[in-house]
Order: structure tokens, then C-alpha cells, then sequence
């Protein structure tokens, strides 16, 4: 009989068993997460138990080479099912195969086309094949099944680094424990397990073991490319973070301005120069869905009332990005022939854009009366509903209290973002200088957070519009920069900015900028000046070292409503007083790297939810991982003998009191170990005397066997004689 039979369900197999499942809670977590994002993860989960069920059932029956072939046909079978239910033109398999190296080379599955049905496909094969493959006791097996699964959303840049570190512990105690396991080791023997575990948990504190990128990404649309940005839009500023041109955007924490030209612009007017949009929230970012289009099949005429806006850009420093003012329905010049369209109906280059090339972009914007905004109605487009109105299923039900207590006042949309727009406004100050938090971003802004940037600011907005039914995206570009020529802008790196856009019907997409302008703009002059203070590279051109261009005064016409930004607001605009009352005169510091600004707090900031000092939750996968670490901490003190000599290091420095006898008695082992260690043990037989001749013993270590004698043979029980062997001892231990 093999030791694998004999072990049966010995404690090693069952912890063996605990680590399969451990690996795959890491790849099923990433798929909790994702699926969580656009819908209730419920149906999945039921999809994981009943795989780990039959699973578990089939073990018993089914041999290796026919649970491969089963696990093999659910995939098939899953990925057929997804295929039918997007279409009769999704069997042509080549978009398929460059979509799938997209998503190994960095491209998120949030971006995936019709995401549940796809998830549900994909799920069982993976959990199925990795539990019967530890069932069966074919432990590497399982970890490279597993293991590989999560690898997959490793480089999807799906999986947390929470989640990671979760599967890789989990693999290595697979491994490690099911060999124990087919040797017959026991529990004790799994301390080694143990400690490779801990010192994985512990090095992963300190040092980045996932990859954050590759050096050059794949794009379904436009191929091979170099990494996203371009030029020398580095990260750790807010235009590399805002502006990479991708399909996604990860909120990040403290960043920097960028003083660097990026474009000079040529326009009938300053406008907010926009680059990309994003509909899908993830609690701490945004995902773009859907492939780039030609320019013929996506730019068209925009219906309703509208401008046109011309605009021409000629690039200063090389760049990914291609600005363009909403909405855009035509472009030409040099550049063009690299132009596609997003499905959001954004420009996007198919390369990076060089110094001096040009193009020409004609825009719509949207024209209608304050009236016409607030009657609007609610009658959304299906289409729109579905792209815009998303929230991930865990969004704390907090956020939609506070913004329904601070719209209740208002009785239409454009009514409701305007309060949204001016409460963050006056209620958050303004700093780049933030830690990112765990969590949704927008909750963590509205509850805990005191200050932030656009990104922040926007991203709330966003959320707080859909969680009252608004249809409303997080979009991103430049502002209108510094303007030299009556018609002219120079656009730097420093510009790069994010805003909210809502649908309003009949009208299209709004603009609501909800980020303190004032205090933005300070950071970026005082950024500027530092620069040229430095004499810094590219940071003027066309005269811009000159100043802000001042146009001769002359009356002006009040403008009708373009968009919802304070400066095309009509002059009758009333804002309506939110839930408690108007403000209570309450300032808050604005924090712009160095100086100050106050602002107006509005008081209904003042309540319950938002007392205290916040305490955050560890999540299960910290948990998990913490649990773990403190057992393979165990594990390593067992095996180095660590909780032995600090437990001798405590008995010898620190003698708690009791009775003389036992004290003298106590004192005289400590002194017997010390002496071991400096000379050698008192040998079986050797009198105490004959011992401290031998190794030629001092007085004070004479006087302690001494009052040991006393109190073992005289019968003296004295606390001053054990006073005084405790505190002899003492003496010597310490030298």
C-alpha cells in the first residue's frame, strides 16, 4: 500500500486541500471583483460552488485523462455559449486572438464586450480542473492550473496585489504541503512550508513582486505600441496619470505638474480640450469599454442646437494623446490619417503624435437655454441607461443618502448636478498631496478624505450623479492653458485635467467641473515659475515667456448656456438650498503645495457618519494573509528554536518573587546556567563545592551557593537571604 493511501484524511491532506482552495479564492476573487463591478456577483458564485461540488463528486470516478477532456469541454463550451450570445458576426476568430493578446499584454477584462456572460464562461473549467486535480492528490498539478489562472489576470492587471500574494502563498503551500502529504510527513514537519510562506507575506510588504507594466502594450485596434503617454509624460505627474490614452485609469495618490508644452492651439475661444472619457466604474478607477472606430463610421453630424468651434493643434513634444473639443464631427490635416474614434467619441492617434505635425479638428457644442437644461425631463435613451447609469454592486448605500439629503431640494437633473457640482466645490479643498485610499474612491472623498485633486472630484461627482438615475461620465483632457494670441493657447503638461460630462435629453453631453479653479490655478503658476526659475527645457513657446494675453475691453453680450461650467452660467441661475440650510460661514484650508486659500464649508458636512477617526476593515484576503503570516512566523520561530531562547532570555533576566525557599532555589539555577556558559555544567555526581573549586569561582558566586546551603540544609527561611541571592544573581547576569 502506497504512503499517499495510508496517510487517508491525515491532518497534512486536509491543510493540503485548504491551500487548493486557497488558490482558488485568488483567481475566483478577481472575478468577484470584476463581475461586481456591473452587476451582482450572485450568479457566479453559485457557478464556483456547483464546480467545487462536482468536483469533488467526479474525484472519486473519473479518471485524470477524462476530467481534463471534461474540464477542457466546459471551456469550450462556455466560450461557444459567449460567442452566440454576442452576435453572428463574433465567429470571425482573428479579432478574438488579437483582443486575447491585448488582455496578456496589459488590457483589462472590464473592457470586454457583453463581461458577465464572458465571466460565466470562463469560471467553472478552472475551479472544476484545479479542486479534482487536489482531490486526486496531483498537487503540482493543481498549482499550475490554478497558479495559471491567476496569472492570466496578473497580466490583465485584473488581479489586486492582495489577491497575488493570496495565490502565490496558496501554490507554495499546495506544493510544499502535498508532497508531505504523499510522503506521509506530519503536521510538525510542515513548519519549512511555513516559513517560506511568512517570508513571502513579509518580503511582498517591502518589495513589488508584480509586474505594473510592460515596456510595450498590444492594442486590438492599432497593434504593437509603445508604452502609452508618449514624449515625456512621465508618471508620478497628473497628465501621465490622466492622459496615457488607454482603456483605463487608475486613481492614484500624491502626483505632480508637469510644466512641459504639449500643444499649441488655435481656436475661436478658450475651451476645455478633451482627450477621453470613461463609463465604467470600478470603485477605484475607470474603464473605457469598447474598440476605436475609423473616422468616417464614427464622427457625424451632431443633431439639435449647436456652435461650431474650430480648433488647430500643433503638437510641441511628442504625445499619444489627440485633444479635441466636445463634440467632434470632423478632422483634417497631417495628422488625421493616424486618427480613430472611441466608442465614447473620442479621438484617439493609432502612433504617437511628433513635434509639429498638425491637424484640424471642427466641433459642435451643444446650445441650449438655462429652460431648456431644467425641463429636459428624464427620458434617457436605452443605449445611454445602460452605458452610464453603472455602479459597482458594493458601492457603500451612504453615498446615495448623502447625495439624496443634498438634492432633495432640487426637482430636475441639471438642478441636481449644479448642487452636486458647488457642495464639492465649496466643501473639499484642493491639494495634490493625497494617499490614496482603499475602497471606493468616492466614498472615501465624500466620508474621509478633506482634500484632493480633479481626479477626486470629478470621480465623486460621477458617482453621486448615477446614484440618483443621471446618466454621467468621468472624462479627461486639458484646460484651455495660457493664452498668448487673441486666437492662440499654449497648452503644458501642467493642464491636464478630469470633469464630469451628463447627459441631458434633447441636448447631449453637459460639461460640471466641481474642482476648485482658483486654487488649481495657483498650483499650476506656482509650478510654472518654479520651472523657469530652474531655467527648465520646454516649458515656453510662441512667446509665452511674455505673460497671459489681455484683450482690449469691450462689452460683451451675457452669454447663453453652453455647457454647465460656472462661466457660461445665466445670471438668474439660483442654486437650490440644499438639506439643514445655506452654509453656516465655515472655512476649510485649501492646500496648494505651499499656499493657502480658504474656502466656504457648507455645515451638512457635520453629522454622525463622518465623527471620529475613520477605522478601516481589513479585507478577507488580508486576513487570510495575515492569518497566514503569523502561522508560517510560528513555523520558522519552532524551527530556528527563536521561542526557546526568548523564553530563556525572559527566565534568565527576570525572576518574579515568591517564597525565600523557592526564590534562593530559582536564583541558584540562573547562576548555575550562566556558569555553564562561561565554563562548563556541573557534572553528574560533582558536588557544588567541588564544582566552584574546579572552574575557580568568584566570591560573590560563592556567597550565592553559600545562602543556598542555608536555606536548602540549615533550614533558614529568611526573605533577606533571598533578597540578597536574587539580587547577586542578578548583578552577575547583567555583567
Amino acid at each position: 500500500m502506497r504512503i499517499a493511501d495510508r496517510a487517508g484524511r491525515s491532518p497534512v491532506r486536509l491543510i493540503a486541500l485548504a491551500a487548493g482552495l486557497v488558490v482558488i479564492s485568488s483567481f475566483v476573487g478577481v472575478l468577484y471583483h470584476v463581475i461586481d463591478v456591473i452587476s451582482d456577483p450572485g450568479t457566479v458564485l453559485v457557478s464556483v460552488v456547483l464546480a467545487l461540488g462536482g468536483a469533488t463528486l467526479l474525484a472519486r470516478y473519473l479518471r485524470l485523462r477524462h476530467a481534463v477532456g471534461l474540464a477542457v469541454g466546459l471551456f469550450s463550451v462556455g466560450m461557444g455559449w459567449y460567442l452566440t450570445q454576442l452576435g453572428t458576426g463574433s465567429l470571425d476568430p482573428w479579432p478574438h486572438v488579437r483582443y486575447t493578446i491585448a488582455l496578456l499584454t496589459g488590457q483589462s477584462v472590464l473592457g470586454i464586450v457583453n463581461l458577465e456572460a464572458w465571466v460565466l464562461a470562463v469560471t467553472p473549467a478552472p475551479v472544476f480542473l484545479t479542486w479534482y486535480l487536489a482531490v486526486r492528490r496531483r498537487y503540482v498539478a493543481s498549482a499550475v492550473v490554478g497558479g495559471g489562472t491567476l496569472t492570466f489576470f496578473v497580466l490583465t492587471g485584473d488581479a489586486a496585489p492582495t489577491l497575488t500574494l493570496l495565490g502565490v502563498v496558496g501554490v507554495v503551500a499546495l506544493v510544499g504541503l502535498g508532497d508531505l502529504d504523499r510522503f506521509g510527513g506530519s503536521v510538525g514537519d510542515a513548519d519549512v512550508v511555513g516559513t517560506v510562506i511568512a517570508l513571502a507575506i513579509i518580503v511582498s510588504a517591502t518589495v513589488t513582486v508584480v509586474p505594473t507594466g510592460l515596456a510595450y502594450t498590444f492594442s486590438p485596434d492599432t497593434g504593437l505600441q509603445s508604452p502609452a503617454g508618449g514624449g515625456d509624460a512621465s508618471a508620478g505627474t497628473l497628465e501621465g496619470n490622466l492622459l496615457n490614452v488607454d482603456n483605463s485609469l487608475s486613481i492614484a495618490g500624491s502626483l505632480e505638474l508637469s510644466p512641459k508644452v504639449r500643444f499649441r492651439v488655435e481656436g475661436d475661444s478658450p475651451e476645455y480640450w478633451r482627450v477621453n472619457a470613461f463609463n465604467v466604474y470600478t470603485g477605484d478607477g475607470w474603464v473605457r469599454r469598447g474598440n476605436t472606430g475609423p473616422l468616417d463610421r464614427r464622427l457625424s453630424d451632431v443633431p439639435g442646437r449647436n456652435r461650431s468651434v474650430s480648433q488647430t493643434y500643433t503638437v510641441v513634444s511628442q504625445t499619444r494623446a489627440m485633444p479635441a473639443v466636445w463634440r467632434p464631427t470632423a478632422v483634417d490635416g497631417p495628422a488625421a490619417s493616424a486618427a480613430r474614434v472611441t466608442r465614447l467619441g473620442g479621438l484617439q492617434p493609432e502612433r504617437a503624435l511628433t513635434a509639429n505635425e498638425t491637424y484640424r479638428v471642427e466641433s459642435a457644442i451643444p446650445v441650449a437655454t438655462l429652460r431648456e437644461l431644467r425641463t429636459a425631463g428624464r427620458s434617457y435613451p436605452q443605449t445611454v441607461e445602460e452605458m452610464y447609469l453603472q455602479l459597482p454592486d458594493s458601492t457603500p448605500e451612504r453615498v446615495v443618502d448623502r447625495t439624496d439629503r443634498l438634492t432633495g431640494n432640487a426637482d430636475n437633473p441639471y438642478d441636481t448636478a449644479r448642487v452636486i457640482e458647488q457642495w464639492l466645490e465649496r466643501n473639499r479643498a484642493y491639494s495634490l498631496n493625497v494617499s490614496k485610499p482603499s475602497g471606493s474612491i468616492a466614498d472615501a472623498f465624500l466620508f474621509e478624505m478633506e482634500r484632493g485633486y480633479c481626479t477626486y472630484y470629478a470621480t465623486t461627482m460621477t458617482v453621486m450623479l448615477r446614484s440618483q438615475g443621471i446618466p454621467a461620465r468621468m472624462v479627461v483632457g486639458y484646460t484651455s492653458g495660457q493664452r498668448v494670441e487673441q486666437n492662440e493657447w499654449v497648452v503644458r503638461g501642467q493642464n491636464a485635467h478630469a470633469w464630469t460630462e451628463m447627459y441631458v435629453p434633447d441636448v447631449g453631453w453637459v460639461r460640471f467641473d466641481p474642482t476648485p479653479a482658483a486654487p488649481r490655478e495657483e498650483a499650476e503658476q506656482g509650478t510654472l515659475e518654479t520651472a523657469r526659475q530652474n531655467n527648465a527645457s520646454n516649458v515656453d513657446t510662441a512667446g509665452s515667456d511674455d505673460g497671459e494675453w489681455t484683450p482690449t475691453p469691450t462689452p460683451t453680450p451675457t452669454p447663453i448656456e453652453q455647457n454647465g461650467t460656472e462661466s457660461n452660467l445665466p445670471p438668474d441661475f439660483d442654486i437650490p438650498t440644499p438639506p439643514g440650510g445655506p452654509g453656516r460661514g465655515n472655512t476649510v484650508t485649501v492646500d496648494t503645495g505651499g499656499q493657502t486659500q480658504t474656502a466656504p464649508r457648507d455645515g451638512s458636512d457635520d453629522d454622525d457618519e463622518t465623527a471620529g477617526i475613520p477605522f478601516e476593515i481589513p479585507t478577507a484576503e488580508q486576513t487570510a494573509l495575515g492569518a497566514l503570516a503569523v502561522i508560517g512566523v510560528a513555523g520558522m520561530a519552532r524551527r530556528s528554536s527563536v521561542t526557546q531562547r526568548a523564553y530563556r532570555a525572559l527566565w534568565l533576566r527576570f525572576q518574579p518573587r515568591t517564597d525565600p525557599t523557592t526564590d534562593v532555589e530559582r536564583a541558584f539555577e540562573r547562576l548555575e546556567y550562566v556558569l555553564a556558559r562561561e565554563y562548563r555544567e556541573r557534572r553528574t555526581g560533582e558536588t557544588v563545592r567541588a564544582y566552584l573549586t574546579a572552574i575557580d569561582a568568584s566570591e560573590r558566586v560563592r556567597r550565592v551557593a553559600a545562602l543556598r546551603e542555608r536555606v536548602r540544609y540549615g533550614g533558614e527561611i529568611d526573605d533577606a537571604l533571598a533578597e540578597e541571592a536574587v539580587e547577586l544573581v542578578d548583578d552577575i547576569v547583567t555583567e
